[in-house]
């Protein structure tokens, strides 16, 4: 199913706060609102499983000792997975843009308001239920905590495939140094397009390898019981990523009083 008939089955596909978006530079507002309020995370490193969804990887984690909190939050939240988004070569993946510019790849880490909720479930319709972290890749140096990842994507070539994480992954390794970062309301951006994001996308890319994101390209979109599909791709998971939507009267903060860390 095309993100643009994604409308006909989720209405919400068509609101007003649904993402991803463009991020035009030069429109941001200031970060006043920010002052004071810096943001701080400690992110779970075991995991418990990495499955195939069928559009992409996601790896569920163990959310104990998980917090977010502070920047444009006014609870705590707690990290629930982690997932990403890619396209068929490197000139195109990202989900976010930057003054109309692509990323290879984009990483998602989806946080829900533990303050104020008892699952995830519970939160994930409400308005202030749900905030994710979205990074940028870019091709560079192998990513060393992405790499325990990808060497187990040949255990999930198939939808519905599933292993354990054997081992720590660190999430912060996912994360820039330069922790300036841009914020606004907006959505899932997979069916059911549920407009309860409160967006964290960092300024800064993080690089990973091209073989790394290539491996990514690898999984396929059908189960191993079904029949193969009569595309282009041979049922490949080539391209998963949603295009920009409008931004209409959202605002879109940038802050940059985080300080650099490493």
């Amino acid at each position: 199913m095309r993100p643009s008939t994604w409308n006909a089955s989720f209405p919400l596909a068509n609101g007003p706060r649904q993402s991803p978006i463009d991020i035009t530079t030069g429109s941001c507002a200031s970060d006043e609102v920010l002052r004071g309020k810096p943001l701080q995370f400690t992110l779970p490193t075991k995991a418990s499983t990495i499955i195939n969804t069928g559009a992409g990887w996601k790896v569920n984690v163990i959310p104990e000792g998980s917090v977010l909190q502070g920047g444009p939050l006014s609870d705590k939240y707690q990290l629930i997975q982690y997932h990403c988004h890619w396209g068929r070569d490197c000139a195109s993946g990202s989900e976010h843009t930057v003054d109309g510019n692509c990323y290879p790849a984009e990483i998602h880490l989806v946080h829900w308001n533990c303050d104020k909720y008892k699952s995830f479930e519970e939160a994930a319709d409400k308005e202030d239920g749900l905030c994710v972290l979205g990074i940028f890749f870019k091709v560079g140096a192998e990513n060393a905590e992405l790499g325990k990842l990808v060497e187990l994507l040949p255990q999930i070539l198939y939808k519905g495939d599933t292993t354990n994480v054997g081992q720590d992954v660190d999430p912060t390794a996912f994360i820039p140094a330069n922790r300036s970062y841009w914020t606004y309301p907006g959505s899932l951006t997979t069916p059911p397009c549920l407009e309860s994001v409160t967006w964290i996308v960092f300024k800064e890319p993080v690089e990973i390898s091209e073989q790394q994101v290539e491996a990514f390209r690898q999984l396929f979109s059908y189960g191993k019981a079904d029949p193969q599909p009569n595309d282009e791709f041979q049922g490949r998971i080539v391209t998963n990523f949603r295009p920009p939507l409008s931004v209409g009267g959202r605002v879109i903060e940038l802050s940059r009083l985080e300080k650099n860390v490493g």
